[in-house]
């Protein structure tokens, strides 16, 4: 028996995506949506590319991570109860080319991300090597908490800060577009915490309401919006970072910046972010004195071609 067993596995399984949060060179809890895999041992598997390695960089710093099962966009279940899962992650410097090791999740994410597979196909490899290039991270569990759905997420109550729109606050325009939002802060040991909610402008922040199963603690924080359709495509994600701060009324998360790595949906965004990816691979590579390796296409062409026949399920 491991600590994941008391969670609804067959839930979590099904989850397409989750939010997965490390700690920041300043202390910052950073949270981005990101595809799990369960193993058989009870870890939980990840890949980040060499083009978004800051997580990995922000484990091999600190191993303490949670993870938010909240977006079932995808996942076949209307209602499906959010998990929580704190532990301790592992991420060898090592720069993986093909799938060894991790065959299932490859499997897995190419069922589920049909469109992935035309990265392989000979004209598209000059320009999606990147992700192929692969750090792997691997979660052990240490805590699980089960929440109810996140269509049942209460607002926060009515703040008596004053009456502002939040108009003026950094991140107000993405965090509307969402029904929700993901914040990612510290407990009073400094582990990462994670819990959906529901910011509301509110003066100078936006009050939060949380869960009383994640012991938040003032302090820098952020607040992740992110989105995929059912087959994790178009996607769009947004943090806003910041401070969290206990008032009277509850929880303020006071904010500071905005960051958008795949754009804001604006034309000519998917080119900005294919020029931004090649170049934070060559410096991951370069930082650490490695020529550029070369993807073995012909093994992840083998792992992929029986899942195209198959279909996506």
């Amino acid at each position: 028996m491991n600590v994941l067993d008391s969670a609804p596995l067959d839930v979590l399984d099904a989850y397409r995506t989750c939010e997965f949060v490390t700690l920041g060179r300043d202390g910052t809890p950073l949270a981005w949506p990101t595809a799990v895999r369960r193993e058989e041992d009870g870890t939980l598997l990840l890949t980040t590319s060499l083009a978004f390695a800051q997580k990995a960089l922000n484990v091999r710093r600190d191993g303490r991570v949670a993870l938010l099962f909240s977006e079932p966009t995808g996942s076949g279940l209307a209602h499906a109860p959010q998990i929580f899962v704190g532990g301790r992650a592992v991420c060898p410097d090592v720069v993986m080319t093909g799938p060894e090791g991790a065959e299932d999740y490859w499997r897995m994410l190419f069922e589920r991300q049909p469109h992935s597979r035309a990265y392989l196909s000979a004209p598209m490899r000059r320009l999606m090597d990147w992700y192929y290039l692969r750090l792997l991270i691997t979660v052990t569990p240490e805590q699980v908490a089960v929440r109810g759905p996140s269509a049942d997420l209460a607002a926060p109550p009515s703040p008596a800060v004053g009456s502002a729109d939040g108009s003026a606050l950094p991140g107000t325009e993405q965090l509307a577009r969402y029904p929700s939002a993901v914040l990612a802060a510290r407990d009073a040991s400094g582990a990462p915490v994670l819990a959906r909610t529901r910011p509301v402008p509110a003066g100078d922040g936006f009050a939060l309401a949380v869960p009383a199963d994640c012991p938040v603690a003032a302090g820098p924080a952020s607040l992740l919006v992110h989105e995929h359709d059912e087959r994790l495509n178009h996607m769009r994600n947004a943090l806003v970072r910041g401070r969290l701060r206990q008032t009277d009324d509850g929880w303020l998360l006071l904010p500071t910046s905005v960051v958008e790595p795949m754009g804001s949906g604006r034309a000519g965004d998917a080119l900005k972010v294919l020029r931004a990816t090649k170049r934070a691979t060559a410096r991951y590579l370069e930082r650490r004195d490695l020529p550029r390796p070369r993807v073995q296409w012909e093994a992840f062409r083998a792992l992929a071609a029986p899942v195209k026949a198959r279909g996506p399920r």
